[in-house]
């Protein structure tokens, strides 16, 4: 399997939806249209150059997706990545789609001059965190919210 890489486009959102639907499923979430036509519009749009996603591609057909958000840290002058949602469909997990499309967020954060990638992952997600393991810094932070 030849796994491409490649920013999302306006014209992806009938292939990107069910990438990022079963993404969400594997957490128990859903959402409502309205979320998904905001985020996919903003995705595309360079009225949000800080919101940003890249598909991967096997033979031209979605396999995965990444979104990454850089955001002002008040411990940096630059800004930092947070790489917020990370899917590789079934079919294709095993095959490198995740570190690829991780891969791609440090590059393009590099690029713009980003020093700094982090994510989340459920405790439970152990197939991911092996990948995230390897490829990254496990943190002692714990995150609350409300």
């Amino acid at each position: 399997m030849t796994i491409t890489i490649r920013p999302i486009q306006t014209g992806d959102k009938p292939r990107w939806t069910p990438l990022w639907r079963d993404y969400l499923a594997f957490y128990e979430t859903t959402l409502p249209d309205t979320i998904y036509n905001t985020t996919f519009s903003r995705l595309c749009s360079s009225d949000y150059p800080d919101q940003n996603g890249f598909l991967a591609l096997s033979d031209g057909n979605p396999v995965g997706l990444v979104h990454y958000i850089y955001h002002p840290h008040n411990w940096r002058i630059e800004k930092v990545c947070y790489l917020q949602d990370l899917f590789a469909a079934p079919e294709a997990r095993g095959m490198g789609v995740g570190r690829k499309l991780i891969e791609a967020v440090y590059a393009q954060a590099d690029r713009d001059g980003c020093p700094s990638v982090y994510w989340l992952t459920q405790e439970f997600n152990a197939q991911a965190r092996q990948l995230y393991d390897r490829i990254g810094t496990l943190t002692p932070f714990i995150k609350y919210s409300r």
